[in-house]
């Protein structure tokens, strides 16, 4: 996990799709470093689409593994744009991005390096205009 000015995030990455077509049996995998199994975190999904993606929103599968094999599966949808079609993220010119929270107050209880798999569960089998998938992990707050 890194360490920066941003005093709660601990990992940080984005992962491109190629040429904005992602074929829905195509993983998108980070490599989590945990070193901290006393704290709590919070987990985010985001999504960096073209402002020509035709849907409003993006359905993912989502598979955590922990350093022991032991697995987690989640659906979980992300809503990219308002009813009346206005884009939810920010950005200029014809990318924009979008930050969900996935998970909560989430507790690794094993070191090492932990997997998440994304793929999206729309029906397409190749969608179009999805140009980067990211997971953004920070420390969640002791309110």
């Amino acid at each position: 996990m890194i360490n920066s000015c941003d005093s709660t995030r601990v990992y940080d990455e984005y992962k491109q799709v190629t040429r904005s077509e992602w074929h829905k049996d195509s993983l998108v995998v980070f490599e989590v470093p945990v070193n901290d199994t006393v704290l709590n975190y919070n987990l985010f999904l985001n999504i960096r689409n073209e402002v020509n993606y035709p849907y409003s929103n993006l359905w993912l599968f989502v598979e955590i593994v922990q350093p022991d094999g032991m697995a987690v599966k989640d659906t979980f949808e992300l809503i990219l744009a308002d009813p009346s079609g206005k884009w939810l993220g920010k950005g200029l010119s014809g990318i924009r991005s979008r930050r969900a929270i996935y998970r909560r107050n989430v507790f690794f209880p094993l070191s090492g390096n932990y997997l998440i798999k994304i793929r999206h569960g729309m029906r397409p089998e190749m969608l179009k205009g999805i140009h980067d998938v990211g997971v953004r992990i920070e420390r969640a707050s002791m309110d």
